[in-house]
């Protein structure tokens, strides 16, 4: 099962600080909390879903917003200080490049 996250305006994603590996993200900040991968297990390109409103024009339909890509990636991270092997969790995050910010999407349990 997996959750996904709502943002502040109904975006989708929580706004995340995260540090990039050479595979990808090596750490995340979510809140007061900091994970550390232990591993990236897969990463996909996205489209924007073009048939959601677009809150910053006020209407729905294709967009500039339509063309635009976001790199995700799956991620097993642990929070810091804590046993990979018994508190790992599953986690997308996402590179928004349109705004400039990297979301956590989704949490898998």
């Amino acid at each position: 099962m997996s959750r996904v996250l709502v943002g502040a305006g109904g975006h989708v994603g929580e706004e995340v600080q995260v540090e990039q590996g050479e595979q990808g993200p090596a750490r995340f900040w979510r809140g007061q909390g900091r994970y550390v991968v232990g591993e990236v297990l897969d990463s996909w390109v996205e489209t924007a879903p073009w048939w959601q409103p677009d809150p910053a024009v006020g209407r729905g339909g294709a967009s500039a917003e339509l063309v635009a890509t976001r790199q995700v990636w799956r991620v097993e991270a642990v929070r810091a200080g804590r046993s990979r092997t018994s508190f790992a969790g599953v986690f997308d995050l996402s590179w928004e490049p349109t705004a400039n910010q990297w979301l956590l999407v989704r949490v898998h349990d």
